[in-house]
């Protein structure tokens, strides 16, 4: 059987993929960052030397955009550069498939169209040149990679947009959105169903980008989550939200090269209704 090995697994992305081989019975090992600490690079080379793992699924990473710019930037860099490079390293050591997985901020969001997966990065924030300086490492340190790009990330475990706009419609009458961002929002387990897909189909490596199908602004997707609340969701322009962080306005990044795989994508509106119907359950 191949030896699976998850970082980041108490995340919203590792718990997701845990699940999903879990309901497939893929036995696997995972570690938090107190089960593992992917900035001590000899403790990774330790754990990597004893399991032996021949796929290692990289979910851990620093996502606090915003602490990003300030008192996490020490934390930032760490954890998504120096972190994802030992882990690369340690995998290309015992010879293990790595899947790292990045983000939409690698570009300047100043593309009317979408991004493919070759065009240049710009990224604006710490975060986004962390996660790219991320990218780097794995590129440098090993062969057999899976990079996959993705954004507006929601699903059943921890914090995200929709859990948000759902505790917020249940004390508020109205709601006001950012209309003037756009992207693709993605559904953790698509993301973890394709993570799986690349690796047990052999599919060529390199680096893809996988969110839902279709795109919208955040408005847009909070009415699409609200549609069954009593709240009156309204649009404004970014500027009633200053934040410490640059978000790129228009990252939606092209699918084309996840779908040439013939892995099948649902549309943003299909899976979060399915998401919807699970966590009402």
């Amino acid at each position: 059987m191949t030896k699976i090995l998850i970082t980041g697994a108490n995340g919203q992305l590792g718990s997701e993929l845990r699940n999903l081989l879990d309901e497939r019975g893929v036995a696997y090992d995972a570690f938090d960052s107190k089960g593992l600490d992917i900035t001590d690079k000899q403790a990774v080379d330790a754990k990597f030397d004893a399991l032996q793992p021949a796929v290692v699924y990289h979910c851990a990473a620093y996502t606090a955009v915003d602490n990003a710019e300030d008192e996490g930037k020490q934390i930032n860099w760490q954890v998504n550069e120096d972190g994802t490079r030992n882990v690369a390293e340690a995998a290309k050591r015992v010879g293990a498939k790595l899947v790292y997985i990045s983000t939409d901020y690698v570009f300047d969001g100043t593309n009317p169209g979408e991004y493919q997966v070759d065009d240049p990065t710009n990224p604006k924030n710490e975060y986004g040149k962390a996660k790219l300086a991320g990218e780097q490492a794995v590129k440098e340190a090993m062969d057999d990679y899976y990079i996959i790009r993705t954004s507006w990330v929601f699903g059943k475990y921890g914090k995200n947009f929709v859990y948000t706009m759902l505790r917020l419609a249940k004390d508020h009458d109205k709601l006001t959105v950012v209309n003037d961002q756009f992207g693709r929002p993605t559904w953790t387990r698509t993301l973890a169903e394709f993570m799986t897909y690349l690796v047990d189909n052999d599919e060529p490596f390199g680096t893809y980008q996988l969110s839902n199908e279709n795109s919208c602004s955040w408005y847009e997707f909070a009415k699409e989550i609200l549609k069954d609340e009593d709240v009156e969701v309204a649009p404004v322009d970014s500027s009633a939200y200053p934040a410490k962080a640059y978000r790129p306005r228009h990252s939606i990044m092209s699918l084309d090269k996840a779908e040439a795989t013939g892995f099948v994508i649902p549309s943003w509106q299909t899976a979060l209704a399915t998401f919807m119907e699970e966590i009402k359950d």
